[in-house]
């Protein structure tokens, strides 16, 4: 394996990584495989600090491969408390998202009309209380404009204009950080809170992002590309949290970074 070799699966999960690196010693709460993937090579890389847990019950001293049983348990982190740590606000979580808009508010619940759906989701579950309480990013494994529309069907997860609108119960700690897709690295931190683009991956253009894009997208004058996955994250991704090749479930070979 060189340095060079790697895929876009390698790129995102060193994307969400980066998205941990400074949150120091903070419950970091990913859902889904790519998520998870990217907090155990955060914290076995540039934050130690970072506390995690098996997505059940426990938290975890030492840092296993995906889905394989804890070796080393430091803690009980039972459902009823996951609510105690999210009132407190310290922690960061990591989302999925069937629709996000141009201000960054987010959609699991359902698409259509809220009193008659075409679709149902997942409901809104965590997602208002988080993005209240906690520092939030959003994992896309498809960028498309089905998922970044104009306006979102039905508010789930609260964007920043939105919790400004709210007032000060809403927006004190509303912090929308990252969302990572497939193809790009984008925040909210555009003119009028919108969605802005931050990085483009290796192999894929601004265009190519902008296409995929169902509103306007606030793009500055130099997009760089997101970082390559170093050679200690490469094997720290193949041989000891995914040797089995999970994470291409979610961005398939052989889309290559390059």
């Amino acid at each position: 394996m060189s340095d060079n070799d790697f895929t876009r699966a390698d790129v995102c999960a060193a994307a969400i990584a980066d998205a941990f690196k400074d949150d120091g010693e903070i419950f970091a709460s990913p859902m889904g495989l790519l998520p998870m993937l990217g907090v155990r090579l955060a914290k076995l890389t540039t934050n130690p600090d970072l506390v995690i847990s098996d997505g059940e019950s426990l938290f975890l001293a030492g840092v296993p491969p995906l889905f394989a049983k804890a070796d080393v348990v430091e803690g009980w982190i039972p459902f009823r408390r996951v609510f105690d740590v999210v009132a407190y606000g310290k922690r960061h979580v990591m989302m999925g998202a069937t629709q996000v808009d141009r201000h960054g508010n987010q959609n699991i619940s359902a698409i259509g009309d809220f009193a008659q759906p075409k679709r149902q989701l997942l409901g809104s579950r965590g997602a208002p209380g988080n993005t209240v309480n906690n520092r939030t990013s959003y994992w896309v494994p498809k960028h498309s404009d089905r998922v970044f529309v104009e306006q979102v069907d039905i508010v789930s997860g609260v964007g920043p204009r939105r919790a400004k609108e709210a007032g000060v119960a809403a927006s004190r700690f509303n912090d929308i950080h990252r969302i990572v897709t497939n193809l790009a690295v984008l925040d909210v931190n555009g003119p009028d809170d919108t969605v802005r683009l931050l990085s483009v991956h290796p192999g894929v253009t601004v265009e190519e992002v902008v296409e995929a894009t169902g509103f306007t997208l606030d793009v500055p004058a130099d997009v760089p590309t997101t970082r390559e996955p170093t050679y200690e994250e490469l094997v720290i991704i193949r041989e000891m949290l995914d040797p089995k090749g999970m994470r291409f479930r979610e961005v398939p070979q052989p889309e290559a970074a390059r």
